[in-house]
């Protein structure tokens, strides 16, 4: 009992079949047990003005006027084999891994398409709302999607990590695919972490350019390397720290010092950067004096004895100073001041391929109590003790 669907495009792959027990056969039998045939629709589909959460992602091939959908290859099976169909749905962040078995690696490594990095990108454009006639002629799609709201995908950015294999070590490979959203929120749209006050566990909320967010910071991934997408969320009053390694394998070639110490202070403060800090969880975009400029020390960019080495930070110490405002019956939790602390480090260059990275997050209180109130006075009886008598 089985039943085939053709050209179905939101069929998604991460859905398991649906299991039948005997004591169930025969409603089913009822319901299906005929031979049915029916021929694919030859309706064009129609699409919506703005992609919606779960839609296929829509791409382009100029050279052959062909109209596809992002593929995010997912393992099935036993064995975990890929398969390389499943669509990328929108706004549905996800890791997948699958194994490929290959008769002939050394030949498979030059002619097959799923281990050319190329194949990934190349030739395609992403529409950036599904609407078939509204093909982008000039698109750069530089897998990492920003997207817009209703106005769609912003825009993409596909990487890469590649490792040299032995021909001899056996003719599976595992493959690893990462699909990531993120947008610019709006101050509006992201929710309050306090009114007025900051409630402790609530994300720190930061501001660049007039774009509101929460402060994060690095994240590892299970093997210890920096994720390239996923980091943590600051919360206030919790102290954090972190660890990972981040690769700088495909930047030594052709880098000077300069470009790895950019690099590195990137990832280390975030994609965006941070420029402002809510004072307090209610903060305002448009408010400015419930903003705060966070102060940011970075360390020496030269190498002392050393003439081949560049000074790179390894170490962000995120400092904030916060106090309780307001009536002892209710007092409130703000931010008094923030500091971005770079430590740095002395890296052989262009020798090392791995730099480890630790961030540092402390809250320290600076609240001054005053004095309790005294109570009224009480009255002092003075009675004779056999009154009662």
């Amino acid at each position: 009992l089985f039943c085939v669907q053709l050209d179905d495009s939101k069929l998604n792959y991460f859905q398991q079949p649906q299991d039948i027990k005997e004591s169930d056969f025969l409603k089913f039998v009822e319901k299906y047990g005929r031979y049915s045939f029916l021929a694919p629709s030859q309706v064009q589909p129609s699409f919506s003005a703005f992609y919606r959460a779960g839609d296929p992602i829509l791409i382009y091939f100029d050279s052959s006027s062909a109209l596809s959908t992002l593929r995010q290859p997912v393992k099935m099976g036993a064995n975990g084999l890929c398969v390389d169909g499943n669509p990328a749905g929108f706004l549905d962040s996800k890791s997948t891994s699958c194994t490929r078995i290959f008769a002939n690696l050394s030949k498979s490594c030059t002619t097959d398409p799923s281990l050319d990095a190329a194949s990934y990108y190349r030739d395609f454009t992403v529409l950036k709302v599904p609407i078939s006639d509204a093909v982008v002629q000039s698109m750069k799609v530089i897998y990492e999607i920003e997207c817009s709201g209703t106005r769609g995908i912003q825009s993409v950015s596909v990487r890469f990590k590649v490792s040299n294999i032995s021909v001899n070590s056996g003719s599976s490979l595992q493959q690893h695919f990462t699909l990531h959203f993120w947008t610019k929120t709006l101050s509006h749209v992201l929710p309050r972490s306090g009114n007025p006050g900051y409630i402790t566990g609530a994300p720190l909320l930061i501001a660049n350019s007039g774009a509101v967010q929460h402060m994060s910071i690095l994240r590892s991934e299970g093997d210890g390397s920096c994720s390239q997408f996923l980091r943590h969320t600051v919360q206030f009053g919790r102290n954090m720290r972190t660890g990972c390694n981040l690769s700088l394998s495909p930047i030594l070639e052709e880098s000077n010092c300069s470009d790895i110490q950019r690099k590195l202070y990137r990832a280390l403060q975030g994609m965006n950067g941070v420029e402002n800090l809510a004072i307090t969880g209610s903060a305002r975009s448009t408010q400015a004096e419930e903003w705060m400029t966070i102060l940011v020390q970075n360390c020496s960019v030269q190498a002392a004895n050393c003439t081949s080495c560049c000074m790179v930070p390894v170490t962000l110490e995120i400092q904030i100073l916060w106090t309780k405002v307001g009536l002892l019956s209710n007092p409130q939790a703000q931010i008094l001041s923030a500091r971005y602390f770079y430590q740095c480090h002395p890296l052989k260059f262009p020798s090392t391929s791995t730099v480890p990275l630790t961030t540092v997050v402390t809250f320290t209180d600076l609240t001054e109590w005053p004095e309790p109130p005294r109570g009224q006075p009480q009255m002092h009886w003075k009675l004779p003790f056999d009154i009662f008598f």
